[in-house]
């Protein structure tokens, strides 16, 4: 009878032959399962490394945030009151980010769990340390929220001052926080308007993921495109105002589109791995009729959403849509004729007066690149923080354009598979021709061309050379990109900072300046006009719906050197007669007009000395913070 021989485990037959222990209590007995200690060595590096860096960048930043001087902020702005342990945090926050890449295919909660810190990083102190909403002119959207509080309704045929009545005629981010407001239990949408980064950053995270996922397989350039976003996301459109919610909206509507609308039989030579890059992803399945249909039908709700939020981004949606039709994958028609009609629908109804408007200019303004591409108002930044600000802008916008374009260029084998997502990148650009969206037109542009950028600009970072055969080129690459990326992710970072943080002098406002004009604006009889340098101060809109208002410096530089000559009879001849008025010159338009270029050196301070000595107008109020003037019109 022939004897048996028992066969090995599979399981047992694919570990590793386990190593004999030399500690101190010598070698491990024969027989002994040594498989629980392999599992305590093996976690011990990419994981525990990246663990180790995440605490200590977290405690580096805890460290430093009480040691945050914004209340005495220079002409750097926060650059030089942030303390030295906040950007040592952020130089150890990077190290782990590169490090958690190593195994990002396996545990990419490392490289996710980074990105969210890095959010967290970068925007959460002045949620946490402001007593005040950042963006004075955030301010007025608490305005919208209280007076929809107030009044129960929005008036979008009323001629309101201040450019407010396209507010009215866009109410949906504002019912959203009214109801927000009210199943939250807080006195103002104030009480959480700071937290509107964190929380829309934490929400677009994953639908950045769902994009990047859709056109590659390689989480090392998955995640560092979305670190990547992080930090060219300097231009401030995702603080508590419409457009940060329509934005998301709009990146969840293309993300859904670009995994659920392929068009059967449209893949051609992409089904053919050897025609794509090694880290490319496969063509999503495609779709029959009745499925893209359903897709339109729950889409509807979300792009009506967006036509209900913001102006622009409605626009930005349908040209993005448009861009994707010239493709054999997204050729729906449908779709794109949805979006158009909910958009032309919400134009032509509740945003009738402000669509009829913008068409009245658009026949001066198209075709005029050079005025479209302008960066805010006629002035031009002046002092250290805002001439820092202002460079590092371009600079960040130059380098995510280069880095993309080489991507474009040296990695055509992704690009062909991510055709997609390069033309909605580049769709909005010819906007450029038709409006200056008020001198903003500059950053929306940037960022609705992000996504796609910050993909491929991370394409460039992160070549295709894991799991392939080796090659002295390739070995050559990985040495390249091993110092390319942490050395790439370090200048970006340096770019952000000022881009973000250089000019917040003009965005922290002290209580004290928002009591003074909040008292004076409810004391001020219904129908006033108050009259400032620009709106860029707190509360300036508070009561908007029963008080006119005229911010008169909001123009060039050389129209405002007229004023100067003579600001009292200036303003008294734009007052209409028989109407109260009062003049709010307060610290942060101060800070605003001179950051800004509106007024020369000097000119703010010439301008409240004017005032105060004329006879036409009278202090009522007087305050480190601000000077508050009643109009005295001369007797008939």
């Amino acid at each position: 009878m022939p004897q048996h021989v028992p066969v090995p485990s599979t399981e047992s037959s694919e570990l590793p032959t386990p190593e004999l222990s030399t500690g101190p209590g010598g070698p491990a007995p024969a027989g002994h399962d040594d498989r629980s200690s392999r599992r305590r060595r093996i976690p011990l590096r990419p994981p525990d490394a990246a663990l180790l860096t995440l605490l200590l960048a977290t405690g580096l930043w805890v460290y430093a945030l009480p040691r945050i001087g914004f209340r005495e902020m220079g002409d750097y702005g926060l650059l030089d009151r942030l303390p030295a342990a906040y950007y040592l945090s952020l130089l150890v926050l990077t190290a782990g980010f590169v490090l958690s890449l190593r195994r990002a295919g396996t545990a990419p909660w490392w490289p996710a769990a980074h990105c969210a810190a890095l959010l967290f990083a970068l925007k959460a102190p002045p949620a946490i340390l402001y007593d005040a909403i950042r963006y004075p002119w955030a301010s007025k959207h608490d305005a919208i929220v209280n007076t929809l509080l107030a009044n129960g309704e929005l008036r979008p045929g009323a001629a309101l001052s201040g450019n407010m009545s396209a507010y009215d005629q866009w109410p949906g981010f504002f019912t959203l926080n009214a109801g927000l407001v009210r199943a939250f239990g807080v006195q103002s949408a104030a009480a959480y308007a700071n937290w509107a980064p964190i929380v829309v950053g934490l929400l677009m995270m994953p639908v950045l993921v769902l994009i990047y996922r859709t056109f590659c397989e390689d989480w090392r350039l998955i995640w560092t495109a979305v670190w990547t976003f992080q930090l060219a996301n300097w231009v401030g459109q995702d603080y508590f105002a419409p457009q940060a919610l329509a934005y998301l909206l709009h990146l969840t509507v293309l993300a859904v589109v670009l995994r659920h609308f392929v068009r059967p039989g449209s893949a051609g030579r992409l089904r053919d791995r050897t025609y794509l890059d090694p880290v490319a992803a496969p063509v999503p399945p495609p779709t029959g009729p009745r499925q893209r249909a359903v897709c339109v039908v729950i889409l509807a709700p979300l792009i009506a959403a967006i036509n209900a939020t913001h102006q622009l981004t409605p626009v930005m949606l349908t040209i993005s849509l448009l861009a994707l039709s010239f493709t054999r994958r997204y050729r729906n028609y449908g779709l794109l004729i949805v979006a158009a009609l909910l958009m032309l629908t919400w134009d032509l109804t509740m945003g009738r007066p402000l669509f009829v408007e913008t068409l009245a200019t658009i026949g001066k303004s198209i075709g005029e690149l050079t005025e479209n591409s302008r960066a805010g108002y006629a002035g031009q930044l002046t002092g250290p923080g805002p001439e820092l600000a202002g460079t590092a802008n371009v600079a960040m916008v130059l380098a995510i354009a280069v880095l993309a374009g080489a991507a474009v260029v040296l990695r055509r084998r992704l690009t062909r598979s991510a055709l997609p997502l390069l033309l909605v990148s580049v769709a909005p650009v010819p906007l450029f021709a038709v409006n200056d969206y008020g001198g903003e037109m500059l950053f929306r542009v940037y960022l609705f061309a992000l996504p796609g950028g910050a993909f491929f600009a991370a394409a460039a970072l992160v070549p295709a050379v894991a799991g392939t055969h080796r090659s002295r080129a390739k070995a050559l690459r990985r040495r390249i990109a091993a110092v390319a990326l942490p050395a790439v992710l370090l200048l970006l970072l340096a770019g952000f900072l000022p881009s973000y943080y250089g000019k917040e002098k003009m965005f922290y406002t002290p209580p004290e300046e928002t009591a003074l004009v909040t008292k004076t604006l409810d004391d001020a009889p219904d129908g006033s006009l108050i009259l400032a340098t620009s709106g860029s101060f707190p509360q300036a809109l508070h009561r908007y719906d029963r008080l006119d208002h005229w911010f008169f410096a909001e123009q060039a530089l050389p129209e405002n050197e007229k004023m100067l000559e003579d600001p009292a009879a200036y303003l008294a001849k734009g007052i209409p007669p028989g109407e109260k008025a009062y003049v709010v010159l307060t610290r942060t338009q101060d800070i605003y007009t001179a950051g800004e270029g509106l007024l020369p050196p000097g000119g703010f301070e010439t301008l409240r000395w004017k005032l105060s000595v004329s006879p036409l107008f009278r202090t009522i109020e007087s305050h480190p913070y601000g000077v508050v003037l009643e109009y005295r019109p001369p007797a008939p």
